[in-house]
């Protein structure tokens, strides 16, 4: 396919897609959340329960996705999805929150988690920083790698594809490396993974516990944003994302066995770099640290695919004049919307040298529920307007696989409006703040 009128082109097939898909689900929540989780719940059990059930939520969410996605195999994900099949004005909003929270904040946070990892690795051996000195640093190594994957996306699809597939796998590696020798040889004494009893205050911790996991499960639905560049999307798409999931699941069980193998639960409480912190128990100092400058490596997968996926979002909006025209600009070279890429990646910057972190992600996975939820609701709507009857590929176990993922996520978001009112608030009054936005935007270009 050629390009023409601007449109982008199908280029990638379902081993990029899936890559995509796993890039952007493994990053920052994994490696920074099980420590968090320890702070929150009673005992390695529960935390071990909230994954396996973010999963089956994430699965839910990815086989409802496979059919909207091929019913509307086009760039954008929520934005296409809720303009046509609910208003125009509800894909701004979900356009609008993409560019604040769904992609520039993750970007901010993987950027940060990747200093951490860094200087955690290089700490002992190579770098003696005062506090003022370590906060300059790791904005300063954030910033600088965003600037770097954000080149390198401007510079092309191929270029951009090939760089994410090496991260990706590399990614992979590390972790089933990491897991699979850290599991047979490593020198834990961690805690079984036993159920203590959650007291009534704790139900409503394990509601924010269950944010933290659907954060870092965030991206099962990353293929669908780049369903316009997909080779034969009625095949590439369903698979790159329940495939992608299934992986990501796996993946992750597999690294908080090892996490709560090689370190006691009371250790893991509060603390951010768990991977590092288990790795050192695992394998001694030194491999330790050496482990952690390849987790630091591994993130960088993350970070990439978000600035890969976001640009395309904001290029569906603009094609429809709900953004700045040059958004939809594609770039007469390297034929990628450069312009878009180049703005996110600004926001992202920004986030980096204003941004904290628990708070950050309650915020970011509250915002982007709210429209995966609508996207969800959405399947009911696309079979009742039959849209893209011809090209869809049917969610599995319809209609319980779409009322257990609708269900589950509207519980979640209750207990965490009760739970972290301020996370929960800001998230909302970031979405309504798009309302005047586009009405504004509406009226200056005559719609």
């Amino acid at each position: 396919m050629q390009f023409q009128d601007g449109n982008l082109e199908r280029k990638l097939g379902a081993f990029s897609a899936t890559a995509i898909v796993v890039a952007n689900m493994i990053g920052t929540g994994i490696f920074t959340t099980s420590g968090l989780l320890a702070a929150q719940l009673p005992s390695p059990g529960w935390v071990l329960l909230c994954w396996i059930f973010g999963g089956m939520i994430a699965i839910a969410g990815a086989l409802c996705y496979a059919e909207l996605a091929t019913r509307m195999p086009e760039a954008g994900g929520e934005y296409v999805y809720l303009k046509k099949l609910y208003h125009p004005a509800l894909g701004f909003l979900a356009g609008w929150t993409s560019l604040i929270v769904g992609f520039s904040a993750p970007i901010a946070a993987a950027a940060m988690g990747f200093s951490e990892y860094i200087y955690a690795g290089l700490d002992s051996q190579l770098l003696h920083l005062n506090s003022t000195q370590l906060i300059f640093f790791n904005k300063g190594i954030a910033i600088a790698v965003i600037l770097i994957f954000t080149s390198l996306h401007y510079l092309g699809l191929r270029l951009g594809s090939r760089v994410q597939n090496v991260l990706t796998i590399l990614k992979i590696l590390i972790l089933v490396g990491l897991t699979s020798l850290g599991l047979i040889f490593g020198n834990g004494s961690g805690p079984k993974l036993s159920l203590k009893g959650v007291e009534t205050s704790g139900v409503m911790a394990i509601g924010t516990a269950m944010m933290l996991v659907m954060f870092a499960y965030s991206g099962w639905n990353a293929s669908a944003y780049i369903a316009g560049e997909i080779k034969r999307p009625k095949s590439t798409i369903p698979v790159s994302l329940i495939g992608g999931t299934s992986i990501v699941i796996v993946l992750y069980l597999a690294i908080n066995l090892f996490i709560f193998r090689m370190v006691p639960y009371s250790d893991l409480k509060g603390v951010i770099p768990v991977v590092e912190t288990a790795s050192v128990q695992a394998f001694g100092e030194w491999m330790g640290k050496g482990v952690s400058l390849l987790v630091g490596v591994g993130l960088l997968s993350c970070l990439s695919a978000f600035i890969m996926i976001g640009p395309r979002v904001y290029y569906a909006m603009a094609k429809d004049r709900l953004f700045f025209p040059f958004a939809a600009t594609v770039h007469a070279r390297f034929r990628v919307p450069g312009q878009s890429i180049l703005i996110q990646s600004a926001i992202a910057m920004l986030m980096v040298l204003i941004g904290s972190f628990e708070q950050l992600i309650i915020y970011i996975a509250f915002a982007l529920n709210i429209f995966l939820w609508l996207a969800v609701v959405g399947v009911f709507l696309a079979r009742k307007k039959k849209v893209g009857e011809e090209s869809a590929v049917k969610v599995w176990g319809y209609p319980v696989v779409p009322v257990f993922f609708l269900l589950s996520s509207l519980v979640l978001m209750v207990f965490n409006s009760v739970n972290r009112p301020l996370e929960s608030s800001a998230a909302v009054l970031t979405v309504l703040f798009g309302i005047p936005c586009y009405f504004l935007w509406v009226r200056s270009v005559g719609r």
